[in-house]
Order: C-alpha cells, then structure tokens, then sequence
C-alpha cells in the first residue's frame, strides 16, 4: 500500500479515507504537545480493528501540505509512538514506523513518519473505548458492532484461529526446509499452490497470499516474531516452592511446534530425579512416565487457545509434581470430568500438521510413529501411567474460564532407593 513516493504523494492530495490519516506533529522543545496520546491511541487501534492502513504524521490533513518534522525530532516521536503501542492500546499494537523522506518542488526535502498499521488478528481497546474506523474518522463501536468483531475474531469464527491470516507476514517468513515435510507424491508439484492447499497460506480479505496461524507456528524457525505468546516457559524449582530464588534450570523454547515439543520433553528428561534400588540388581524409577509428559506436552501445544494474547504456555517442575499451563477454557462441551473419555480439538489444522511429523523423541513405552495420534489416546495415557507411576491420578483444573492446568504428581523414593 503506497510504497513509492509518486503514489503517497497523490494519495495525500485526494486526503484521508478509510486507509489514511494525516497528521502534524507539535513541539515544544523536546516534548510533543499534539496530537495528544490518547487520540493518537484511539486512532492506531481504530485503523486495526477495522482494516490495513496508514498513518503519515508530518502532513496536514486541511491543506494536504507537506510540513514534515524536524530530523533532530525524529526519535522522539517514534519513541513516542511505541509507548503509545505498547502503554495506552490493549493488547499492544504491533506496527512498522518508518522515517521517509519527501522532496517536493517548491519546499525542498521534508521527513514524514510513516506507520502501516495492519488489520489485527485482536480486538484492541483504547484509552477512549472500542473504535473502528468509518471512512476517514474513527466512530465508537455500538455493543452489537463490538460483539460481532468479537466473534469473528475468536474461535467461534466459521474460519477457525488456527487458519486465519497473519496481517504482518509475508509467505517467505515460511521455511522450505519446515514446510517441505509435508509434501507427499500426491501434493501439487507449484509450491504456492501446495502451500494453500494445505493452508500454510491463504488469501487475507485483500486476496493478498500470506502465512496462516498454522503456517508461522509449523514452518516458520521464530514463530514468536508474529505470535508474541508461541513459546513455551518452562522453568524447574528446587524443592515444592515457586520462587525465583530457588530456580536450578528455566528456558523459554521457541521455534516450530514440534521443535518446542522435543525440547520441553528434554527440559524434563533433564531435570527430573531418577532413583534406583541397588540391589539385587540395580532398578531406576523416573519421577515422572515420560510417555505421559509428553502426551501431556503435546496436548498443551496442539489444543492450546492461541488467540489469547499475553498468555503462554508454563512448564513448571518441581521436586514433587510437574505443573502444565495451557492457555485457554475447554473447547466446544467437554468438562474437565470428561477429558478422558472424549476428544474435541480447538485447532484442527495444527493437529493435523502435527499427525504427520515423525516422532521426534525416545518416548519410553510409547507407540507412537508420529507426534499426533487424533484417536483421543493422550489423555488416558496421561492418567494412567502417572497414576501407575505415583499412586496418584493426575489433576485437571479449570482456571478463570481461561487457562487449563495439569498436575502430575511425581514418583516418590521407596526403602532402599537413592
């Protein structure tokens, strides 16, 4: 959208509209006096709760003049405006701020700043409310307005999460060597056209191709660049207590989903105690049925609800119980008393992708040939080999209606055991 200066320059002589907002910037001294932070807030998230746009600040909007800013002002105002994105808007905006030059005939070279502002996967709020942008003002959003965007940008869209767009990505932030994998003999020989039909790409509401939420967490090596939250946190505890001081080992695993699932199953195989009985033969007893933790790993990331923002998952490790947050409630009916004897999945592409990704760790005692089963098997396994483990039947709990959490209580040394 207006990316070389012949088309900005005419758009700023036909004015504002649904995409565009003009601007000046006032100083006095280091300080900006206008436009106030506030309008400023509410005009950034009106323009991503509606549609990609663009603000140029440094132009007037009545006169569709040029003014510019001074270049010794320049960081200023773009310190200013990721305050404004990451302080005064909910969740923060992400944006890209650019500083471009404009030579004009009869004033010679001015510097505006740009911000392309692109169609968000949230809602976002404002200091002044919930706005959208209608043509070229912001309008508050009426409740029905705000339930409607609402919907359709959570998992009750008929297009699940898992296969909405990424706004700020571009179909070459995919890997070829993540997304290769895929492929059978049956797939497309085009790779664009095997990358849609498995929904790695889709067509943004501009019938623009981009990565979807599955595609950038499947096949892009830094999922996190367009997907804050896509990373697991996992930290292990000396003794029963969560406390920072008493931290041995933490480690936030980024990369693809499957990659996160090898490492957190490996932050536990190293972490956790093994005792052994020595005689007559020496004996070891993990803490923990690896097969169950990474039943349990998998689970978290496949059904994880990755429209939340701010939340990611948590691996916590103590000496006497291993903790699993995952974001989100339980998908469409299921209950926390019936976990294990049904199957529901809130990303149906992501399981599928996962389905067919070979097993990538020595799970003892499992059959798994690849990473995924969708037969509903993960969470009996859990159960029951923790609680064969333990004597003890791991937990569920429901958190705030938003975050599910698994506790599965650790192995503990018997007589003669170190």
């Amino acid at each position: 959208m207006f990316e070389n200066i012949p088309d900005i320059l005419k758009q700023i002589s036909l004015g504002e509209d649904s995409v565009l907002e003009l601007k000046t910037v006032e100083f006095s001294g280091e300080k900006i006096t206008g436009p106030h932070r506030n309008s400023m807030a509410d005009e950034l998230a009106a323009i991503a709760n509606t549609h990609t746009g663009v603000i140029l600040l440094g132009v007037d909007d009545q006169s569709k003049t040029i003014v510019g800013i001074p270049r010794d002002h320049l960081d200023v105002v773009e310190s200013w405006l990721r305050e404004i994105c990451n302080d005064l808007i909910e969740p923060p905006l992400d944006c890209v701020i650019r500083k471009v030059p404009i030579t004009t005939g009869d004033s010679g070279e001015k510097v505006v700043i740009r911000i392309d502002v692109p169609r968000s996967l949230f809602v976002h709020q404002s200091p002044g409310g919930y706005f959208r942008r209608i043509g070229s003002s912001k309008r508050r959003m009426k409740p029905d307005v705000l339930a409607r965007l609402f919907q359709q940008r959570s998992q009750a869209r008929l297009i699940r999460f898992d296969e909405q767009t990424i706004p700020t990505a571009k179909p070459d932030a995919l890997s070829p060597e993540l997304w290769k994998r895929f492929r059978t003999i049956l797939s497309p020989a085009n790779d664009m056209e095997f990358l849609e039909k498995m929904k790695l790409i889709a067509r943004d509401e501009d019938g623009v191709l981009r990565p979807t939420v599955s595609g950038v967490l499947m096949a892009s090596e830094h999922p996190e660049s367009f997907i804050a939250t896509a990373y697991i946190q996992a930290v292990c505890y000396r003794g029963n207590e969560r406390n920072a001081a008493y931290q041995l080992d933490a480690k936030d695993i980024t990369g693809p989903l499957d990659e996160q699932i090898r490492e957190a199953y490996k932050f536990v195989e190293r972490n956790m105690r093994i005792f052994a009985i020595k005689a007559p033969n020496r004996i070891e007893t993990p803490q923990f049925s690896m097969n169950a933790v990474f039943e349990a790993v998998v689970n978290a990331v496949a059904h994880r609800d990755y429209s939340i923002y701010g939340s990611r998952i948590r691996l916590h490790l103590f000496a006497d119980q291993l903790e699993l947050f995952s974001p989100g409630t339980i998908p469409n009916t299921m209950t926390i008393d019936s976990l294990s004897e049904r199957q529901s999945s809130r990303n149906e592409l992501l399981s599928s992708l996962l389905a067919r990704c070979p097993m990538n760790v020595n799970a003892i005692g499992s059959q798994r040939s690849f990473i995924m089963d969708k037969r509903g098997e993960g969470v009996p396994i859990i159960i029951t080999e923790s609680e064969k483990l333990s004597g003890r039947r791991p937990e569920y709990q429901l958190l705030d209606d938003a975050e599910l959490k698994l506790t599965i209580f650790a192995a503990k040394p018997s007589h003669g055991e170190d």
